[in-house]
């Protein structure tokens, strides 16, 4: 670790003193790299358009392929060429260390301040975009077709209730499975959550563990996944839930909320709708983002006017209606092109997530500010094993406990 430590102190001071953060070093153009679709990166471009119509400052939005955009960052760090700011999914200790504080920004713009982490000197060098959030969509015309009801607006399930009334839709119609689940840890943990587990988080003796409800919830999920109920091959085989969800034949499909905008221009052969997610008590979700970030330079005075401007009210609520975007700012009410219900109900869940609900978020800031990352995705690969059969719950357990504190823990 104090090897990786003393390449991030060099990277970062060749940042800090070569980048220039002006494209070309034309003093009157930022460069602003991110990784979107066309409606996300969309939504950057209209936005830099119109500032650069306003302010006579060019803001050229580059979009980067998503597996590419780590690589990029890191190269241009290690050359001294970072972009003026950047749209990324998560603080790589390899650049980290030549941000600017955006504290103030988040302050005068009310940023909901438990999506905030601030670096080891008490600085916000990282501000949230947008919200994603975890959740649940159902087979509208399978359910009726079955003469079933599912909370949409009011009351709520268990995850023994959902069962049994996926089960039951499965009995009265043609449905093939039940339900699918997207084969990410970000899913997986809030699952776990919602058995009133920690998703094996950093205890306050800063031991990764997994408590006894997040190992219940693992065997219960294995338990789901049967090929029945559930199909292994999406966790097993990397088969895509979207396409199985679309097809018709499957009941409920938990991922979140950037599904809605492809549901509602690609479903067409059934009705869907989004429904309360399942509680066994906890009722909650795992909140999710990407992160806007500036770098020190030459710009920086320039950078942070463009990042004021973009999360004014105004502007910040344009860029949510374009993009499709839930808000990070609270009182920002925003209309959205179709679907508004669901992203009513997706924002209504994110406020009564309670504190489980950011904390995948903040642990992440946090982390990376120390310095850690992760090699892989243990929660997620030592469940796939788990799930094949290759390997007990216990072993599984010990597995990504052992993984975690060796790759986030201090010791």
């Amino acid at each position: 670790m104090a090897g990786a430590s003393a390449m991030v102190l060099l990277l970062s001071s060749c940042a800090f003193a070569e980048n220039t953060g002006v494209a070309g070093g034309d003093p009157n153009k930022l460069t602003f790299w991110l990784s979107g679709d066309t409606a996300q990166g969309g939504g950057f471009a209209k936005m830099a358009a119109e500032y650069t119509k306003e302010t006579g400052v060019e803001v050229e939005v580059v979009d980067i392929p998503y597996d590419d955009l780590v690589t990029k960052m890191r190269n241009a760090a290690m050359a001294g060429e970072l972009p003026a700011l950047a749209r990324v999914p998560g603080i790589d200790p390899i650049w980290s260390g030549a941000l600017m504080d955006l504290g103030g920004v988040a302050k005068d713009h009310h940023i909901k301040k438990d999506l905030l982490a601030a670096n080891e000197k008490g600085v916000v060098n990282a501000l949230p975009t947008d919200l994603t959030a975890v959740g649940l969509f159902v087979n509208k015309s399978l359910f009726k077709k079955a003469h079933v009801d599912y909370p949409r607006d009011s009351g709520g399930w268990t995850w023994d209730q959902f069962v049994a009334a996926v089960k039951k839709v499965q009995k009265r119609t043609d449905a093939k499975y039940g339900m699918v689940m997207d084969a990410s840890s970000h899913r997986l943990r809030s699952f776990m959550y919602q058995f009133g587990g920690n998703g094996f988080r950093e205890g306050k003796d800063g031991e990764f563990k997994g408590d006894a409800d997040s190992v219940k919830a693992l065997k219960r999920f294995k338990e789901l996944n049967d090929g029945s109920f559930s199909p292994k091959s999406v966790w097993l085989s990397n088969d895509d839930p979207n396409a199985m969800f679309k097809s018709g034949r499957v009941v409920a499909y938990y991922s979140g909320v950037w599904q809605i905008a492809d549901f509602a221009k690609n479903i067409k052969n059934f009705d869907w709708d989004s429904a309360l997610m399942p509680h066994q008590p906890v009722r909650t979700t795992n909140l999710g983002t990407n992160y806007l970030v500036g770098f020190d330079g030459p710009a920086a005075k320039k950078s942070e006017r463009f990042v004021n401007w973009l999360y004014s009210k105004k502007n910040y609520r344009k860029l949510c209606e374009t993009s499709g975007f839930l808000p990070v700012e609270d009182g920002v009410q925003v209309r959205y092109a179709a679907r508004q219900r669901d992203f009513d109900l997706y924002n209504r869940i994110i406020d009564e997530a309670g504190p489980l609900g950011p904390a995948q978020i903040k642990d992440s800031l946090r982390q990376a500010y120390a310095g850690h990352v992760t090699e892989g995705d243990p929660l997620h690969d030592e469940t796939v094993k788990y799930l094949g059969g290759s390997q007990s719950l216990d072993a599984t357990v010990g597995a990504i406990e052992k993984q975690l504190n060796e790759q986030l823990g201090d010791g």
